[in-house]
């Protein structure tokens, strides 16, 4: 019996010994040399009691040596649990315990501290820093760089991704072989990927962008990585000669233009530019596009179907939407109460089906019945319209849909006016408590660079543009909004920030 997942990622290219990771400092590690890596670990792994189907759950810094173990993961069987960094030890005791994961792998700066997570769950503590070092590196000294595949099918179970859980408790979304094998093909075919491409990858392993998106469509199209530790200005722009490709957050790119050394001879040899994980500003698109003659593509994914659009490689990609479905992906939006499909331009809920849509949430069936319709459609909990021409635009999560005075306000509609205004970088909308009107509309804005926008004049716009519904009933000025690692702004901490800005008395 096969295992598709390591054998049309990896096991293709055992003996090559082509560079596969380009790392800082000018060191290189070929194909092969990290598959010889990878099934040191998965012996040191399966020595560690873990087997085909068990969790791993991993929370450690990005390093070549850090991709190796989801590869030894992969071709051991094991379902791969990577966690963000900058989860606290609370966090963690939840994810170990829910997952029943075996065998928890982490810094070994936070092994004291995580020590007591790992009993408490009954799983092994196993410890691997930045540098390769730790207790997972001394297991594997030794052990065979060759490791007997675990049989696995398509339909098996090979990694475990926690939601963000800004609302209740983060939901394990359980992702297939399939899942990624079908998302990750059909990227490469979408993207134009191939072995001449040398991607630029400053983004974390934690996260589905970084791992699943860019890791995944690199092994399969044959190619390579400029292997950065995180996004770093300098060191992106000193990377960039050396690349065809870039995958990132809109932070990357609104960082890159804040330096005067991005312009078109820097990137004159770049193929494309990719954004996803967080909203991309038609300002950005627009403005990157001046400085370096290249459109960014932007694209929708999620944890649970990694992509689902994207704008095209070749032909027009539309600022201010994540373009067209992938292929193989049904989209539809719908009434968010009755399920009703929406004629096209309006907004409702995106709902999805398709070869990448996840298995359903561990331990949660009632939750998973939940958030499915009887035809297999995802409910994805994004608000999104389709246009004349097929191309999706993301107008909000349903969470964020602001109710005042009985009339549902969408916050894009008012982030896109007031980004428009004089001296706004960007802003995010959220609706707090107010006595008479249920929630009252309130736009937070952060200044563009020596800039100070005048709330009144934007008000004053407001009344020519906006329904009176919408108007903002307080714009407040800050330096930035809060986001999480990926550059997603947490709407959640705004509306705790400013919740009591109308409260009787």
């Amino acid at each position: 019996m096969a295992n598709p997942l390591h054998d049309r990622l990896f096991a293709r290219h055992a003996g090559n010994v082509a560079p596969f990771l380009h790392l800082q400092g000018g060191a290189t590690l070929s194909h092969d040399a990290f598959l010889r890596l990878a099934a040191r670990y998965a012996h040191a792994l399966r020595a560690a009691g873990l087997a085909p189907g068990d969790r791993l759950a991993v929370q450690v810094e990005k390093s070549p040596q850090a991709l190796a173990v989801y590869a030894a993961a992969v071709q051991a069987g094991i379902v791969f649990l990577p966690l963000n960094t900058a989860y606290t030890v609370e966090e963690l005791g939840y994810f170990v315990t829910d997952s029943g994961a075996r065998v928890l792998l982490c810094d070994p700066a936070r092994a004291g501290a995580l020590r007591a997570v790992a009993e408490g769950a009954g799983a092994a503590l196993l410890t691997l820093g930045a540098d390769g070092a730790g207790t997972l590196a001394a297991a594997a000294e030794g052990q065979p760089e060759h490791f007997e595949t675990a049989p696995r099918d398509e339909s098996d179970l090979a990694a475990l991704l926690y939601t963000s859980g800004t609302t209740g408790r983060s939901k394990g979304a359980m992702l297939t072989q399939a899942n990624l094998l079908s998302n990750a093909g059909v990227l490469v075919d979408c993207w134009r990927f191939s072995e001449a491409d040398v991607l630029l990858h400053a983004l974390p392993i934690f996260h589905s962008h970084g791992l699943f998106v860019a890791t995944n469509v690199t092994l399969l199209a044959g190619g390579s990585m400029i292997f950065l530790p995180r996004f770093d200005t300098d060191a992106v722009i000193a990377s960039l000669p050396r690349a065809t490709t870039m995958m990132g957050v809109p932070t990357f790119y609104t960082r890159l233009l804040d330096d005067s050394r991005l312009d078109r001879d820097l990137v004159a040899h770049m193929r494309l530019f990719i954004s996803g994980s967080a909203p991309l500003l038609a300002e950005t698109h627009k403005a990157f596009e001046a400085r370096s003659g290249h459109r960014i593509l932007e694209r929708y994914g999620m944890t649970e179907t990694n992509m689902n659009t994207s704008n095209p490689c070749e032909g027009e990609r539309r600022a201010g939407t994540v373009g067209l479905p992938l292929p193989g992906v049904d989209l539809r939006i719908t009434d968010p109460e009755t399920g009703t499909e929406k004629p096209r331009g309006e907004v409702g809920m995106i709902e999805l089906r398709g070869p990448n849509v996840f298995r359903g949430y561990w331990n949660m069936p009632e939750k998973t019945a939940e958030e499915f319709r009887a035809d297999g459609f995802f409910i994805t909990g994004d608000l999104g319209q389709i246009d004349e021409r097929g191309y999706v635009s993301i107008v909000g999560r349903a969470k964020d849909l602001i109710i005042s005075g009985g009339y549902n306000i969408y916050p894009k509609e008012i982030e896109l006016f007031l980004d428009a205004q004089p001296g706004v970088l960007e802003s995010a909308v959220v609706g707090v408590p107010h006595p008479d009107l249920g929630e009252a509309v309130v736009g937070v804005i952060v200044p563009g660079k020596g800039a100070t926008p005048d709330p009144d004049a934007m008000a004053e716009a407001a009344a020519g543009a906006l329904a009176r519904f919408k108007h903002p009933r307080k714009l407040i000025l800050v330096d930035e909004l809060p986001r999480n690692t990926m550059g997603k702004v947490q709407k959640n901490l705004l509306r705790a920030e400013y919740g009591g800005l109308f409260a009787a008395g």
